[in-house]
């Protein structure tokens, strides 16, 4: 089972993003990779499930700048009343975006200090502000659906169609409801979209790594990164609208 295990986004200040993490969604550091040229950091809530997904931040040393794209949507965390997490998150000095109102009342929007939009959901499960799913934007649903579901051997489980667009929420079969799911968005007007590089990769895990490239590799999932070239640590396939999916080790 290929349990979503982390989604990963590029922040231009460590300290400002991990202070507004820590701060507001109550997030804790549960792992840090000090390299030479960057850090990246894991996050999540005190009580997030074992198979739970965590955010990972990363912070290039070289002082670069990022661009948002539009391949590229947002990370929704969970809360038991929209209302209540948003009045929470405004009195505590988070910044006015997209409130309950604006959307119909079921959710909301904040964004974080690099631009990046988080979706408040309400959600009977799961601890509080934990990622309930992150969102992708793609050109062609039928293609899409069919690459998580025949690559990944994901289910697709949840679909929602309006009269301009539809989200489809795919994620492994067995997986728990605290586990992350992955919404892939399909724009009914055939835009096309630009990854930019702000948003970095979703990642999966597995007990074997190499076992599990094989099977990818037999799927025919796109050869980005093997794990040889990875210092058989990970490695990297990517989806047909270039969205990179590390895969990782338990």
């Amino acid at each position: 089972m290929l349990t979503l295990d982390h989604t990963m986004m590029r922040v231009e200040d460590l300290d400002a993003a991990l202070d507004w993490y820590q701060t507001f969604l109550d997030y804790e550091e549960k792992g840090r990779w000090e390299a030479e040229t960057f850090t990246n950091v894991f996050l999540g809530p005190e009580d997030v499930h074992d198979q739970g997904a965590l955010l990972e931040l990363t912070y290039n040393h070289d002082g670069r700048t990022y661009t948002m794209g539009d391949a590229w949507g947002h990370i929704a965390v969970r809360c038991e009343d929209v209302y209540e997490a948003y009045e929470e998150l405004m009195d505590a000095g988070v910044e006015d975006y997209r409130d309950p109102d604006s959307c119909g009342g079921s959710y909301a929007f904040v964004k974080d200090p690099d631009g990046h939009e988080v979706e408040i959901v309400e959600r009977d499960h799961g601890a509080k502000w934990s990622l309930d799913h992150t969102m992708l934007r793609v050109e062609d649903a039928d293609e899409a659906i069919g690459w998580y579901v025949r690559k990944l051997d994901y289910d697709l489980t949840r679909r929602e169609e309006f009269d301009d667009f539809a989200l489809y929420f795919v994620e492994p079969g067995d997986a728990p409801p605290e586990a992350m799911s992955v919404e892939l968005t399909y724009n009914y007007d055939g835009r096309s979209y630009e990854l930019g590089d702000a948003w970095g990769h979703l990642a999966v895990r597995t007990d074997d790594l190499h076992e599990t490239w094989g099977t990818l590799m037999d799927r025919h999932a796109e050869e980005y990164r093997d794990p040889a070239s990875c210092d058989d640590r990970y490695a990297f396939t990517k989806d047909l609208d270039g969205h990179e999916i590390e895969v990782v080790t338990n």
